[in-house]
């Protein structure tokens, strides 16, 4: 069977944890979309391990793949894999051959883009990490990209470098009429040094034989019986297509991603189980609507430093902090919808624990209706004003003890918000993260036993 990870909020939700737990009954765990602005922090036996790119099933021992769907920075790609390797593991990672490549010009486009957005007052930058992950599917878009099977043949590198880098350079100085001669990026606009350093990656993949026809691939690994769980980067509100665009990602984190980011048929992909990971309130790196943002008088801001210190809400990639608020039901609804949840994981429940109150977004105000989903634009989305319910709070409690003894052991208010959540978005509750390590995970179902 397949099973598909999908992150319900804003990213940030904990998914690796999930991916990492649920990834040791996988033969397989393939990322499906999105690049190294992606954090996952998986904790093992105390030990913490940060990957933005090898998917969080290697510190399993499972096979990774990242497949087509995916943008790989190979810098990136190999520093992880190396640090994995000194730390004692030793990952199995496979790259699809259809993948496209970051390359250097590509996040210095990225940053100059952001710039240029801020610079002008229109409040429209998106906040992005500056890995260059927007540009790099812009180019993808405009059959212009290089894809990783490119690197493993020189000639053909050296043809779509010399197509391509000119018009990057042409946009750079023409457009946006920046002088890049004396200029430290100028590197990442010229061709033959380039091809030098991305055809020495391309004999590195060749010599480590990790990559593959990643459709190909998979479909042999689902007809042997082998159990696969893709992992989605981000979450559903920075969808493409599903989130409140602009201030969104590239790709589609959404389960329909996993099947046109991996190859492996719709069929196959939508048999299996499709379970949302929920943070039990709400974060977010970067700009765009929030409206159940703790950040009103001092009380307020006070009770999302708190949070945010508890949760350890701090970009996995960047380290920017990240702003803070309520759980959101027209959120959960919205994802739920659109991926077809059959289970959620609701994670960080200890986060909340010992709180002077506790609200639940259960629906907005707008225009003098109610609305229970997130709304098409951004600009509705602004404007909507949350309607609260008031929830009782919970004591701290011993995250191991209960991981230990099951659910039943959570407090009795903790257990009330948790069913609540479940019953207003019509799924149940797999699994309750109260701790940030792998054991510290109360499961209800294993969705590879459904």
């Amino acid at each position: 069977m397949t099973l598909t990870i999908v992150g319900s909020q804003l990213g940030d939700e904990g998914k690796g944890a999930l991916v990492d737990r649920w990834g040791g009954d996988a033969d397989v765990v393939v990322r499906y979309q999105g690049g190294d602005n992606a954090g996952h922090t998986v904790v093992e036996g105390g030990a913490e391990y940060k990957l933005s790119l090898v998917p969080s099933g290697a510190v399993r021992g499972t096979v990774g793949v990242l497949g087509n769907g995916c943008v790989v920075n190979p810098k990136t790609l190999f520093s992880e894999i190396d640090d994995l390797r000194e730390r004692g593991l030793d990952p199995d990672v496979r790259i699809a051959r259809r993948a496209h490549v970051i390359l250097p010009y590509h996040r210095v486009l990225d940053g100059i883009e952001e710039e240029i957005k801020a610079d002008d007052d229109a409040g429209d930058e998106v906040g992005t990490t500056g890995r260059g992950i927007g540009p790099t599917y812009e180019d993808k878009a405009g059959r212009r990209g290089i894809r990783v099977a490119d690197l493993l043949d020189p000639a053909v590198l050296r043809e779509k470098l010399e197509y391509a880098v000119p018009q990057k350079r042409a946009l750079v100085e023409d457009v946006y009429g920046l002088d890049l001669s004396g200029d430290d990026r100028a590197a990442a606009f010229d061709v033959d040094a380039l091809h030098e350093e991305f055809a020495a990656i391309g004999e590195r993949l060749a010599d480590e034989g990790v990559t593959v026809n990643c459709s190909d691939y998979l479909h042999r690994r689902h007809a042997d019986g082998d159990e696969i769980l893709f992992e989605g980067a981000q979450g559903t509100h920075i969808d493409v297509d599903h989130g409140n665009y602009p201030f969104v990602t590239s790709s589609n984190p959404t389960a329909g991603g996993a099947a046109v980011g991996s190859g492996l048929g719709v069929t196959k992909v939508g048999d299996g189980e499709v379970v949302g990971i929920v943070k039990s309130y709400l974060s977010r790196v970067g700009e765009g609507p929030l409206p159940t943002e703790l950040d009103g008088d001092a009380d307020e801001e006070a009770l999302a430093d708190e949070i945010r210190e508890k949760g350890g809400e701090f970009g996995t990639v960047t380290g920017r902090p990240r702003r803070i608020g309520w759980l959101d039901l027209p959120m959960l609804r919205h994802a739920a919808r659109v991926s077809g949840f059959t289970g959620v994981a609701v994670n960080h429940v200890d986060v909340l624990a010992g709180l002077d109150e506790l609200k639940v977004c259960t629906s907005y105000e707008l225009e003098g209706e109610t609305v229970d989903t997130v709304p098409t634009t951004t600009e509705r989305w602004e404007r909507c004003e949350p309607v609260f319910a008031e929830l009782d709070t919970w004591e701290e409690f011993d995250s191991a003890a209960v991981a230990e003894a099951g659910y039943d052991a959570l407090p009795e208010a903790a257990r009330e918000y948790l069913e609540f959540v479940a019953d207003e978005i019509d799924t149940p509750i797999y699994a309750v993260g109260v701790g940030p390590d792998r054991e510290e995970t109360v499961e209800l179902t294993n969705p590879f036993d459904e």
